[in-house]
């Protein structure tokens, strides 16, 4: 029997170890082999200038973006009020602008206000 776990990003049986981390061939997934030791609830979400976030927290759009689903894009300076942390993903936020809902935005794009 094998002791390598199935791929947390899609599920997959299909990895293997590479160095100190498993590799998913087929969504291309790698994380490291003692991912134990980090916990969910420790997450930190850290916006480009590595400040930390939270719920709550207030942010400003670093660069234009386009926005899926919508003509209007998000202007530089654009700010985000009032973000949502999604649980488990340390990379994206939730958030509100003044013209569009909904917004998944990735956290490399914001800095604290």
């Amino acid at each position: 029997m094998s002791t390598i776990p199935a791929c947390p990003q899609c599920g997959m049986e299909n990895t293997y170890p590479d160095g100190e981390q498993y590799i998913c061939p087929d969504c291309a997934y790698e994380w490291p082999m003692v991912a134990d030791a980090v916990s969910d609830e420790e997450t930190i979400v850290r916006d480009v200038n590595g400040n930390a976030l939270q719920s709550g927290d207030t942010v400003v759009v670093i660069k234009d973006l386009k926005v899926k689903g919508s003509s209007i894009p998000l202007k530089q300076g654009t700010v985000i009020r009032n973000i949502r942390l999604v649980d488990g993903d340390a990379e994206h936020i939730e958030g509100h602008s003044d013209k569009i809902k909904g917004l998944v935005l990735k956290v490399c794009f914001l800095r604290k206000a």
